[in-house]
């Protein structure tokens, strides 16, 4: 008995630290859409935000960089760019671009709950990646609970403003991209959100400081310090560093699935953020979005009879 425990400790031990990370990104990805939606309407541009976002975790991580280098001969050019842009400034600026168009809750549902699919997708056809039945029926239940949180209300009325939708789902192709290539590099995951940060900030601020004539966003210094200690340090390097943990652990696919929760966690979220309180149908597919992404992910299910 004792040898069956330690076997099954052993196997399971290394998803519930992969979990961990992925669920900690995700809630930090979770907030994102907010703050980010509330930065565009108010005070600051998504030049602004991308500028505080990058500028900020790249100084962070800076050393890094320095330290460990940009990994070219791993990566290679080319897919060195991809990493910076499916995660770096151009991602931003796409997500963030959606977000003047659209709602933060279509953002939240459309571009970390479609993601995952997308690198199933592109694990499938460019890494030839097969699922099991199990993580195949887990990507089923993800797709029909983003239907169920999104409601079809919701998903009918977003072909009248098709524009936010399709940054949407541009921005979930590009974060899908920057995983496949992540998990591929092997690539610490500190290192990798450096040379996304860093990369994104040599390449995006000179142009921003000619656009703005090197002047200062035009905002109150605390929507600047808030949005640079959020974007810069929450969800740019620790979340980059969680997710990159995840992926490091689970495998890309299995990883990226956990991106999914963010529709059932900004539904949660209002609760105690906004007091309003998720209907009987939203706890519906806050459940079948859970359940889909522990299957896809690869959670450990009981076993039959004794463990060899």
């Amino acid at each position: 008995m004792a040898d069956v425990i330690e076997h099954t400790l052993k196997r399971r031990t290394p998803y519930f630290a992969g979990a961990l990370c992925g669920l900690a990104a995700v809630s930090i990805w979770a907030g994102w859409m907010a703050v980010t939606r509330l930065g565009v309407t108010t005070s600051l541009t998504v030049y602004d935000l991308t500028m505080l976002r990058f500028g900020t975790a790249g100084l962070i991580l800076l050393p890094v960089l320095v330290q460990k280098g940009l990994a070219l001969e791993r990566l290679g050019w080319w897919r060195l760019a991809v990493l910076v842009f499916g995660a770096g400034a151009p991602y931003s600026l796409v997500a963030a671009s959606g977000l003047r168009f659209a709602p933060a809750v279509q953002g939240g549902i459309l571009i970390p709950g479609v993601m995952p699919l997308f690198v199933a997708l592109l694990s499938a056809v460019f890494l030839n990646e097969t699922f099991s039945a199990t993580r195949k029926a887990g990507y089923i239940l993800i797709g029909v609970g983003i239907v169920i949180v999104a409601g079809i209300q919701t998903l009918i009325s977003a072909g009248d403003q098709i524009a936010g939708p399709l940054l949407f789902l541009s921005a979930a192709f590009m974060w899908a991209c920057y995983t496949i290539f992540l998990r591929q590099s092997g690539l610490a995951p500190l290192h990798g959100a450096a040379i996304v940060s860093v990369g994104s900030a040599l390449i995006f601020l000179p142009v921003y400081l000619f656009m703005n004539e090197f002047r200062a966003p035009n905002a109150p210094l605390s929507d600047i310090l808030f949005q640079a200690t959020f974007q810069g340090g929450a969800a740019t390097v620790l979340s980059l560093f969680l997710y990159g943990k995840a992926i490091s652990i689970l495998g890309g696919s299995a990883g990226a699935a956990f991106g999914a929760l963010v529709p059932a966690l900004a539904a949660l979220l209002a609760i105690p953020i906004m007091h309003e309180v998720p209907s009987p149908m939203d706890w519906l597919g806050v459940f079948v979005v859970s359940l889909g992404v522990y299957l896809a992910s690869g959670g450990p299910l009981p076993q039959r009879g004794r463990t060899p």
